[in-house]
């Protein structure tokens, strides 16, 4: 019996550019290109060396993890994420126009209406995405509270007269 991989008589293997090449065995030369990668220093600065593997999966998906996965891989995320991010947008843009009516001098009777009508039909708008979260949401830690119009025009007349 051979006591090395280079002992082993040489196995005929089909090779694309001919009939038959001569080696010793597939794992001898997956064994020398690792060996030769790692002369040549390949393996090393690769990232986590040293540390393990970091696992994204999430532990409590359960029956849903492949689903999840698959969803990460293709950049979507489920609805009422996505519903979610809509909301944090349309909030971004309330807090726009509070800081806009709060900076500088205040603004005019006019100008003042047309930021109380337009923060109405925002605050609207994240009511009926904040509506779509609560929805698809799988359970009620992820819901959100509706906006209440008048506190909201409340907080804006407060910031145009500062």
């Amino acid at each position: 019996m051979p006591d090395s991989p280079e002992d082993t008589p040489p196995v005929r293997r089909p090779e694309t550019d001919g009939p038959f090449r001569p080696a010793h065995s597939w794992e001898s030369v997956i064994e020398r290109q690792i060996r030769e990668a790692m002369a040549d220093g390949s393996f090393d600065n690769l990232p986590y060396q040293g540390e393990p593997l970091p696992n994204d999966e999430n532990p409590y998906a359960g029956d849903r993890a492949l689903a999840f996965h698959m969803l990460k891989n293709a950049s979507v995320a489920p609805p009422w994420v996505e519903a979610d991010k809509e909301v944090r947008e349309l909030l971004a843009q309330r807090d726009t126009i509070l800081n806009r009516a709060a900076s500088g001098y205040p603004p005019s009777e006019l100008a003042q209406g047309r930021g109380r009508a337009s923060l109405e039909d925002l605050i609207a708008r994240i009511n009926r995405a904040i509506s779509r979260v609560n929805a698809e949401a799988p359970t009620d830690r992820q819901h959100r509270r509706h906006l209440v119009l008048a506190d909201e025009l409340a907080r804006y007349d407060e910031a145009c007269r500062r």
